[in-house]
């Protein structure tokens, strides 16, 4: 299985002032993150895409590019592009030159997104979101098999066998679907036989399973075999010495951002026992000693009926940068030797 970490790049505080740090501080700050990952032995690093302040991570290529300088063998990927208000052609040249740089180790995970400022931003209608991703996912599927390409959508002027460059290292990056709880996605990914990555951010991780199995069987009817047909997992998650070292030391972050969009919502703050009802045996967040993290995501394998990836988002805990860099090692030489073995 393969173990990694996902960043959205949030901006941290200070752990000296409980200001938030200067962006070039903060980025030094995640690309030193990268490379400690990179440095313990842990498989993939992910990077989001938001286009709001608290967020570094608009440009995800271009942070991606300056770790792969940085590191040595871990994948570098996308988490997740929002493909729906992004130009495909753009995209595919921006991780094939990633590629490049990184000698062959670009991934990219592309999805509708869960935020909504780029559709505006960009000039896209919400209203077109579904119809926006389906054309554009076809046209990134088809740039990454031919160089030239023939193609005619509704959202894009069309291409008459215009060349796509540059070509990357690999022979052909590998595209994840990245999704959340829309029965119609996984049964997308599994048709078109890409590799799904399940974003499961609260609940029970089990109750995802029906629709895990919804993606395996319009695989299958599509001609694939279960080996083409990963799944990966996206889960919020901690890691420190013990379990409630790593409960107290996420809570305050963690309570800080979804008390916000609660608020957001007209809904009530977080309570502590509402946190630590997930960090139970079937709750969603990977937060604890290593032992516990690792059986917890031996447990969700089992619950989903195997899965062969699943990356730590863990900038939620709003921890800091030193706790971060010492949770990445937990994960690396604990967690994962834990998991593998």
């Amino acid at each position: 299985m393969e173990i990694g970490i996902d960043s959205f790049a949030m901006n941290l505080l200070d752990s000296g002032t409980d200001a938030p740090i200067d962006g070039t501080k903060a980025v030094s700050q995640l690309l030193d993150r990268i490379v400690r990952a990179d440095e313990v032995g842990l498989d993939i690093f992910g990077l989001g895409e938001h286009h709001r302040s608290e967020y570094l991570d608009s440009a995800p290529a271009v942070l991606l590019a300056a770790a792969a300088a940085r590191t040595k063998r871990i994948r570098l990927t996308s988490a997740v592009t929002v493909l729906s208000a992004a130009d495909p052609v753009r995209v595919f040249q921006q991780y094939a030159t990633l590629d490049l740089i990184s000698q062959g180790r670009a991934e990219m995970v592309v999805g509708r997104g869960s935020s909504i400022e780029a559709f505006p931003l960009f000039g896209f209608d919400l209203d077109d979101y579904d119809e926006l991703f389906a054309e554009k996912l076809g046209l990134l599927l088809q740039v990454r098999e031919q160089e030239k390409v023939r193609w005619q959508g509704k959202f894009r002027p069309a291409l008459t066998g215009q060349g796509v460059y540059p070509r990357p290292m690999q022979a052909k990056i590998p595209i994840w679907l990245g999704v959340g709880g829309t029965p119609e996605s996984f049964v997308r990914a599994g048709t078109l036989g890409l590799p799904l990555m399940v974003a499961i951010i609260g609940g029970d991780t089990h109750r995802f399973r029906p629709l895990i199995d919804l993606y395996r069987e319009a695989g299958r009817r599509a001609g694939f075999t279960p080996e083409q047909l990963p799944v990966g997992l996206h889960s919020l998650g901690y890691v420190a010495e013990t379990s409630a070292q790593a409960a107290d030391e996420a809570f305050p972050g963690y309570a800080h951002t979804f008390s916000k969009r609660a608020r957001e919502r007209g809904g009530p703050a977080i309570t502590r026992p509402q946190f630590d009802a997930q960090l139970g045996p079937l709750g969603a967040l990977l937060i604890g000693s290593p032992e516990e993290v690792a059986a917890k995501i031996l447990r969700h394998s089992e619950a989903l009926g195997g899965i062969s990836r699943v990356t730590f988002q863990m900038d939620i805990a709003a921890v800091g940068h030193e706790r971060l860099l010492a949770a990445i090692e937990l994960l690396g030489t604990r967690v994962a030797p834990l998991v593998r073995a």
